[in-house]
């Protein structure tokens, strides 16, 4: 794990070129893209294109429906930053790097935090093409991105989580929702380390926990935020189900198939959330 000193510079420098790159102040909304769901950026009106490859201590993704940009504009006339793709504790990076993205945007502003995931269903009205909002989370990864020395120009040492998910948001997405005709669950969501797909045992430990949707990425980004006093809207895109003891097999090309079916409504609800925010 890097130091805090290290960890503070490296934010700040991928803030600085953000900046630079943009040239103005940046909108206070983001939203961060998963695995196949990243068609939502091309809706971005006037858009300013950064790869992450060209933003220090940004760690690139090598996962196939994450691109890797950072793209600001605006979606339904509301000034809005899009993460298209995200990386993974699975790849090798710390829960540290994985988060510095949303904190180089947190630093700069962003009080409004849009998480997206593919995750798999484990209740069973959860099939493949739905969309859940997630109320609450349980972190499954052995590490949390607070761990060491707190920098506390960022947020306190113990911040609560009581509230991860906030209400008033997730009501502004029904409402959303309704209004361009999609149907949102509810539900808990629970991260694992991955890469590998989880085993029916241990989706059945998941479904006595009391967890509705499993998936490997998103917690880390919540913490993150609630720790710099934002407020975060969770929503999973249920590309497949989890394993069962029937030995289904699973496959990422099942999720970014799915990711693709689902594509215009996964983009017209987030048009009309952006919208209403």
């Amino acid at each position: 794990m890097q130091t805090n000193k290290d960890h503070i510079q490296h934010v700040n420098e991928a803030a600085q070129t953000i900046t630079s790159r943009y040239g103005k102040a940046l909108p206070n909304i983001v939203f961060v893209l998963g695995s196949g769901l990243g068609s939502f950026a091309d809706n971005i009106d006037d858009p300013c294109t950064i790869d992450y490859k060209d933003i220090p201590h940004f760690p690139t993704s090598t996962v196939v429906g994450h691109a890797g940009q950072l793209v600001i504009g605006h979606c339904s006339n509301t000034p809005c930053i899009v993460m298209k793709g995200r990386s993974h504790f699975y790849e090798g990076y710390s829960t540290q790097q994985i988060t510095l993205p949303l904190r180089a945007l947190l630093s700069l502003g962003v009080k409004t935090v849009v998480l997206t995931n593919a995750a798999g269903g484990i209740r069973k009205n959860l099939i493949p093409g739905t969309f859940m909002l997630i109320t609450d989370h349980i972190n499954m990864c052995p590490e949390n991105p607070l761990r060491g020395t707190n920098n506390a120009s960022w947020g306190q040492r113990f911040p609560d989580m009581s509230r991860a998910y906030d209400r008033t948001l997730r009501d502004l997405a029904y409402t959303s929702a309704e209004d361009c005709g999609v149907h949102l669950f509810e539900g808990v969501y629970a991260n694992m380390p991955g890469p590998s797909y989880e085993t029916p045992a241990e989706i059945n430990m998941l479904r006595i926990l009391g967890v509705d949707a499993v998936g490997m990425s998103t917690v880390m980004e919540t913490i993150v935020a609630n720790h710099m006093g934002a407020k975060v809207l969770g929503i999973s895109c249920i590309t497949n189900s989890a394993a069962s003891s029937k030995g289904t097999k699973l496959s990422h090309g099942d999720v970014t198939t799915t990711s693709q079916r689902v594509e215009s409504s996964f983009v017209s609800l987030l048009s009309r959330i952006a919208k209403d925010l």
